[in-house]
């Protein structure tokens, strides 16, 4: 077994896994780092994205260092947006993929490119049965932290009954006792969006077919979840995925996941966070996906203006998203806003003080691995357990909580941004942890470390079954 790019798995024979993506950004972008990663170590990988993001991608600028290739969703021309429903987008991914996906399959063994294992995210149980067929490994990648994989579980088996109801605290093994509120908001508000809550509690259809199951998170990061996880499963942690310049700095010059498909504002974010002293800038982000309410955005605009201090707001359609006009104009010597950015680039930078962030679980790893406080404002899906995590075990930032009408006030914002910021005991603590889950997320992935040593077990015994 190799850890050096270049080098072979074993016996001069690299293992091949194809690699199969859910088509959204934050699916894509943790896969594909940790691709980068089993080929550094020496396996050959062919990454393998829906034919719509493949043809509306600008990754042609910064292509990964392996073949990409293309299933169809049955929506080529518009993606998921184009779909008439949740639930008809899954079924048509999931009928249509499976045919798709047995072609390509067939194309690469046809053409001489023999796969020895299929590695997919786990909200496509499908690949799996797929993959059979064909007499491959199989790999389930999780792209949620432990601890949500943990939740829907519990419901799949039916050891949580829905709807949830009352004030009763929800135990689970491996996991502090629970809240409604704080329930991944599909499981809390189970009308919200049925179709995704079967999406996420059906990757337990057939788990106990794969071969390994791996997350995208560390051993140490929750490590009560997964020594009870472990008793049911063969799960590994081997994250953070993110680019590893900014964790481990193994692979030179990876500072980019390498598919975005929005067009970042980098010289302009870099030149005005250049000019601001160091920790004196909130940085606001929230996601490629969440949408904040016209009255949400006001009251984070004047939650912020509250602060009086630098800010540096990604809003990604400003024409649109109703950023007041008085607020812009009151700001103008504080604030920058930008339509995207390079997240990384911006949370490394010095001058970053703390992140307002929807809590989605890649911005969250991005945060804890470069150690920059948090003050959370989860908006749906599994951000508000993220967030739990994050102000209570962690202890790596703050939850800014809704009021009764479910918009957080502009008080709360800027006093939680303000608790941060200033220098006062609650503050120092929360930097002072944000340092060392810093260097307890780096030091995972770094050699020797708990989630390398996993990536290393898991290619040595995919490595193991070859006819070499």
């Amino acid at each position: 077994m190799a850890d050096g790019e270049g080098k072979t798995v074993n016996n001069g024979k690299k293992v091949h896994i194809l690699v199969v993506t859910y088509p959204a950004q934050g699916h894509i972008n943790p896969l594909l780092q940790f691709s980068k990663r089993l080929h550094h170590k020496g396996a050959a990988v062919t990454f393998v994205i829906t034919k719509y993001l493949y043809n509306n991608s600008p990754a042609a600028d910064n292509p990964p260092p392996f073949p990409v290739e293309t299933f169809s969703d049955d929506h080529d021309d518009g993606g998921f947006l184009s779909s008439v429903s949740v639930p008809d987008y899954h079924e048509r991914l999931e009928r249509v993929g499976s045919e798709t996906l047995r072609d390509l399959i067939r194309r690469l063994e046809g053409g001489g490119r023999r796969i020895d294992a299929v590695m997919y995210d786990g909200f496509m149980p499908w690949v799996l049965e797929v993959a059979k067929e064909w007499g491959l490994k199989t790999v389930i990648y999780f792209t949620q932290m432990c601890g949500v994989n943990n939740i829907y579980f519990h419901i799949y088996k039916g050891e949580i009954k829905l709807p949830l109801g009352g004030e009763e605290e929800i135990r689970m093994g491996g996991m502090p006792a629970m809240r409604a509120e704080e329930m991944p908001s599909f499981v809390k508000d189970v009308k919200s969006c049925p179709g995704f809550l079967a999406t996420v509690v059906n990757q337990f259809r057939n788990i106990e077919e794969a071969d390994f199951l791996v997350c995208n998170s560390f051993y140490e990061q929750e490590q009560q979840v997964l020594e009870w996880m472990e008793k049911k499963w063969r799960m590994k942690t081997v994250g953070p995925n993110i680019p590893s310049m900014y964790a481990d700095r193994q692979i030179q010059e990876d500072r980019e996941y390498g598919f975005n498909f929005f067009k970042p504002n980098d010289e302009a974010c870099r030149k005005w966070l250049n000019d601001r002293q160091k920790k004196s800038v909130v940085f606001v982000a929230f996601g490629s996906f969440s949408t904040l309410s016209a009255e949400q955005m006001e009251e984070l605009a004047w939650g912020l203006a509250q602060t009086n201090c630098f800010f540096l707001w990604v809003v990604r359609d400003p024409k649109v998203a109703n950023v007041p006009t008085k607020f812009v104009e009151a700001t103008k010597e504080k604030g920058l806003i930008v339509p995207w950015c390079l997240q990384l680039e911006v949370l490394s930078h010095e001058s970053i003080g703390c992140f307002v962030t929807h809590s989605g679980w890649n911005s969250t790893l991005e945060a804890l691995t470069i150690g920059v406080p948090m003050v959370a404002m989860p908006q749906w899906t599994d951000q508000t357990v993220n967030a739990k995590f994050v102000r209570d075990v962690w202890k790596t930032g703050i939850r800014a909580f809704p009021d009764h009408t479910g918009i957080v006030r502009r008080m709360t914002i800027a006093d939680c941004i303000l608790k941060i910021m200033d220098d006062n005991v609650e503050g120092k603590e929360i930097r002072e942890n944000a340092a060392k889950w810093g260097a307890l997320a780096r030091r995972a992935v770094d050699q020797g470390g708990s989630s390398d040593q996993n990536i290393n077990e898991v290619l040595v015994q995919l490595a193991s079954g070859l006819n070499i």
